[in-house]
């Protein structure tokens, strides 16, 4: 949706967005009607980006960033009255998937408070769990989810104590698929995976009547500014969760081979062959260059295919840059250093996790379209917006109304990383730094991106033809799957199978060339047919010689 729907649709006034909601509550709130659900003014703009300004001190202010949470959570979600869209019976079971990951304790330069903003701030996530108990949800139905922990970090985060006195759950998924009952797993197929086939997720993810709530943390990474679209990569249950491995060959997840696409190392470098040239810092070489971005987004990707969130949030009340535990207090050069977190005050949602990405990227002082992952979820269909100044805006008021704003409005806190750091080919970036050269968002072809992944399964006409003794077929699929290509004489005998194999979605390109075939053509009239999933279609083509 662009600027000028979401301002039909929202009616802006000179003061803000003045709206109608559709079957929220409205006047005296009541909170028992018997549904929830999250603000028309966000459920009707699903490609809108909304920015909450904070105004918290330091990071251990916890009474003032519980308030931010509570005051937020009771503008964004709302009763509902059934029937409405998005409304949610309290009956459900809500799984929220705070980032509440590993914070490496045993590491040199370990502090509790030093290592804060590596995951989500207990006490906003406190203050959702305080708002959906208003709306008769019971403590026993709220689950946070997460895999990638152990008990050391639940304490020094807090969420132990917090867990215990608010009530709710927080199962131990460390043992992993094989280790935990089947009844806590959800499985789900993931529908046109390239790496994936099928994911297990976390009970009650993916869960029939159940209602996800993702909120990430704004923090660097070596993957860049590791948000939403991340986030949800601790929602699977060991070992399916690992997606930023490095490729290599075999099965080093160790899950079950059937789980898994078959030729899916194939694919990635097929991939990444087409994308290197046009994504900034793609061409970076070695195992944990560009190939490397390319297997974590090809991972994250399927798993953002296979989920369904009700609301993308990023807590960036506080960021962090660095790594987890290192990061740049001893210069740039020096990757041994302590990452710092910084008051920066912003809370950004939406949902697409992909557009709240793109503004949680700029907000860190980096340019969006230095990043893969942003170019092959449009190619994937799950986004169709590449610049951040193209994403409808809207700064969140904690009365529910949003006001439309500009992105140049807000305050960057930049958070560096060593996100393919330029450190070939003559280049002497430094190991921790932004990613924010200018990009040239006109020179991107969005629809030919979108192209690569084809909507439709199409055969074309050979080129040149009549042919002499080279020519190209070109063809696209829809969908991954085996494929066969197959040349016929005039009387239908078949000549030659040219391809049999499983080929990946997009587009293809097959040089026959008549002088080297082992049947040795002649010339004449011949037919070539594809043959890929329920498609069949043949064509002829002329040999002259």
């Amino acid at each position: 949706m662009d600027r000028r729907k979401f301002v039909k649709t929202t009616a802006i006034s000179a003061a803000g967005l003045s709206f109608l909601p559709h079957g929220d509550v409205k006047a005296k709130e009541k909170t028992d009607t018997g549904f929830f659900g999250v603000s028309s003014a966000v459920e009707d703009n699903p490609d809108a980006v909304f920015i909450l300004r904070t105004d918290v001190d330091v990071k251990t202010n916890s009474s003032k960033i519980y308030n931010i949470g509570k005051n937020f959570a009771k503008s964004i979600l709302v009763s509902k009255e059934a029937g409405a869209k998005g409304a949610i019976p309290v009956t459900n079971l809500i799984a929220i998937k705070p980032n509440i990951t590993r914070r490496y304790n045993g590491m040199d330069g370990y502090t509790v408070e030093g290592t804060m903003g590596i995951v989500t701030d207990v006490n906003f996530v406190a203050g959702f769990v305080d708002r959906f108990k208003e709306f008769g949800i019971i403590a026993d139905n709220i689950h946070l989810i997460e895999t990638n922990y152990d008990e050391t970090d639940l304490k020094d985060g807090g969420y132990i104590n917090f867990v215990k006195k608010a009530g709710i759950r927080l199962d131990n998924y460390s043992d992993g698929v094989g280790g935990i009952p089947e009844n806590k797993i959800v499985w789900k197929n993931v529908v046109g995976g390239t790496y994936f086939k099928k994911l297990p997720y976390i009970f009650p993810v993916n869960a029939p009547d159940s209602w996800l709530l993702n909120i990430a943390k704004l923090k660097a990474h070596g993957m860049g500014i590791t948000s939403c679209a991340k986030n949800l990569q601790g929602t699977i249950v060991k070992n399916y969760q690992q997606h930023c491995r490095a490729l290599t060959s075999g099965n080093p997840e160790g899950v079950p081979e059937s789980d898994l696409v078959f030729d899916r190392e194939s694919r990635i470098k097929t991939n990444y062959e087409r994308h290197k040239e046009k994504i900034p810092r793609w061409d970076k070489p070695g195992r944990y260059g560009g190939i490397w971005q390319e297997t974590w987004a090809t991972r994250c990707l399927d798993n953002n295919m296979t989920l369904n969130a009700g609301l993308h949030i990023i807590e960036g009340i506080y960021g962090r840059d660095g790594n987890f535990i290192n990061g740049p207090s001893l210069g740039d050069d020096n990757p041994k250093g302590l990452a710092t977190d910084y008051m920066s005050n912003v809370v950004v949602f939406g949902k697409n996790p992909f557009y709240v990405d793109i503004i949680g990227h700029w907000l860190a002082g980096h340019e969006p379209g230095n990043f893969g992952l942003f170019h092959l979820a449009i190619e994937r269909g799950l986004a169709s917006v590449l610049n951040p100044m193209d994403i409808p805006l809207y700064e969140w008021k904690t009365d529910g109304k949003p006001v439309k704003a500009k992105l140049t409005d807000f305050n960057r806190t930049p958070l560096k990383t060593y996100y393919l750091q330029r450190d070939y080919d003559g280049q002497t970036e430094k190991y921790w730094h932004l990613c924010n050269e200018p990009y040239d968002y006109n020179t991107t072809d969005l629809e030919e991106i979108k192209e690569t992944i084809p909507s439709e399964y199409v055969l074309e006409q050979n080129y040149p033809n009549p042919f002499n003794p080279t020519t190209t077929i070109s063809f696209k699929l829809k969908e991954a799957g085996h494929t066969n290509l197959t040349l016929f004489d005039l009387q239908g005998r078949k000549i030659a199978t040219l391809i049999n194999k499983t080929m990946p979605a997009g587009k293809h390109k097959y040089v026959l060339d008549a002088s080297i075939m082992l049947l040795q053509l002649v010339s004449g009239t011949y037919f070539y047919r594809l043959e890929s999933g329920d498609f069949v279609e043949t064509k002829k083509m002329v040999l002259l010689k």
